[in-house]
């Protein structure tokens, strides 16, 4: 009797202090610290160095984009105890994350991190279980996505390094932080990556020379971007390291006349040049008539490659056939007068009620797969030789190809999921349009079957 009773009393103090930890206390054991960012400017700088990691032996072909697929990798999810003294960003507003402050309409899938890549949060599944998401701080999981990609064979990505962080201490330290998890992903895991500066809110051409060139001399002079022996993983292009830069609107302040100053000091200054430039701007580049326009075609004829972003530009399979050939094809011969390759962009599907409130729920629908596959079709057919995938991780404008939750919270907010496909679908597709673009795949208006789907 007395076993007994001692071991009924283990069970208790066993369940007592368990319950303790999250009842008494209100947190998850998975809950992370938060810490206040303390550092300077110039210990981040400090911290930037070269690539001293893994590399893969079975590492993509890296001297061109041609015949290659690259998505878009965000990298900027951050969360309470990630180290980026952040909170909340990109989950939901003003550092705070719950029902009333929400910003994503997929959930990603988590049920494959481990406990140190989980990130409790108020929201519950059907069960009544914590959904959990990630950070891009945490280096396991950024180097997970590129097994991801590894697995479903896409090429690499282009890395988004948004200048209005590069200034902040806080900011600067967690793009950075984010760079080399992707860095280190990308050669573990035998991808490409590079480098693209997005412009978006940058002011005015000033400061956004001021901005790009002190980012860019800290890149190179610390970290040795695209010039380290040690990173096998960077995309090249032309036969140099490539830069891509989004932003080249005509109706953005100063931003042409900027790209034609920052396109030479990349490719030719002295020290930091040496690159190939791949610009990412508006679909009405080839055709506007203003002086603006003018300008901006001059900076396009400097560079390698031009990308028109195309998100949102379409709704439907048929809209997005119309839109590629009346725009493309012309886009595509333009740029062959001119020795300049054609990068097109395609999208899954788009959604960001949670983000902006009025817009529908699955504002563009996936079709399961049709519309994306439909835009790498008649981009094929038009003479495509690259393309471009947006977004890897996107989830807040719905255009994620990683895997998300199969079952999302429930509750008061909506959320997607991929409608019964599995959860690596979407990239399973592109790494089938990667093999389409190295000609193993014959090309169909519909998508490939895969085994196992009905």
């Amino acid at each position: 009797m007395k076993i007994k009773h001692n071991l009924v009393k283990l069970v208790f103090l066993a369940f007592f202090l368990n319950s303790s930890i999250v009842n008494s206390y209100g947190q998850d054991p998975l809950q992370k610290e938060f810490q206040p960012f303390s550092m300077t400017l110039e210990e981040v700088v400090a911290q930037m160095k070269p690539y001293d990691g893994p590399n893969s032996d079975e590492q993509v072909e890296t001297s061109t984009v041609l015949g290659k697929l690259m998505c878009g990798y965000q990298g900027w999810f951050r969360a309470p105890g990630d180290g980026s003294g952040e909170g909340w960003v990109h989950w939901g507003r003003r550092r705070e994350f719950n029902p009333k402050m929400l910003t994503i309409d997929y959930w990603p899938d988590t049920r494959e991190l481990t406990d140190e890549e989980k990130y409790p949060t108020e929201f519950k599944h059907a069960d009544g279980s914590t959904a959990y998401v990630f950070s891009s701080m945490n280096k396991k999981t950024v180097v997970r996505h590129f097994e991801w990609m590894k697995e479903a064979g896409i090429h690499g990505v282009f890395l988004q390094r948004f200048i209005n962080g590069t200034e902040p201490a806080r900011k600067l330290y967690g793009y950075t932080k984010v760079l080399e998890n992707v860095r280190e992903g990308a050669n573990t895991h035998g991808r490409s990556w590079a480098l693209m500066y997005d412009m978006t809110s940058v002011g005015n051409a000033e400061r956004a020379l001021r901005l790009f060139k002190t980012d860019w001399k800290r890149l190179i002079d610390n970290m040795k971007l695209g010039k380290d022996p040690n990173d096998k993983a960077y995309q090249h292009h032309n036969g140099k390291p490539l830069l891509a830069i989004w932003g080249l609107f005509e109706n953005r302040e100063g931003m042409p006349e900027f790209y034609n100053e920052i396109i030479d000091f990349v490719k030719n200054d002295p020290v930091y040049g040496g690159f190939s430039v791949m610009i990412g701007g508006e679909n009405h580049w080839r055709y506007g008539e203003s002086e603006q326009y003018e300008i901006l075609r001059e900076a396009i004829k400097k560079a390698d490659i031009i990308s028109p972003w195309t998100v949102g530009r379409y709704r439907s399979p048929e809209r997005a056939a119309e839109f590629i050939n009346r725009m493309h094809e012309p886009d595509i011969e333009w740029c062959k007068e001119h020795n300049i390759d054609f990068l097109p962009v395609v999208f899954p599907g788009f959604s960001w009620h949670n983000l902006k409130g009025d817009p529908p729920l699955d504002q563009i629908p996936r079709l399961d797969g049709q519309f994306l596959w439909r835009q790498i079709y008649e981009n094929l057919q038009v003479g495509a030789q690259m393309i471009y995938v947006a977004m890897f991780d996107e989830v807040d404008e719905g255009t994620a190809l990683f895997k998300v939750h199969p079952d999302p919270p429930v509750g008061e907010s909506l959320f997607l999921n991929y409608k019964g496909l599995p959860a690596d679908y979407y990239m399973w597709l592109v790494g089938k349009a990667q093999e389409a673009l190295q000609n193993k795949l014959e090309v169909k208006e519909t998508p490939p079957e895969r085994p196992g789907l009905r």
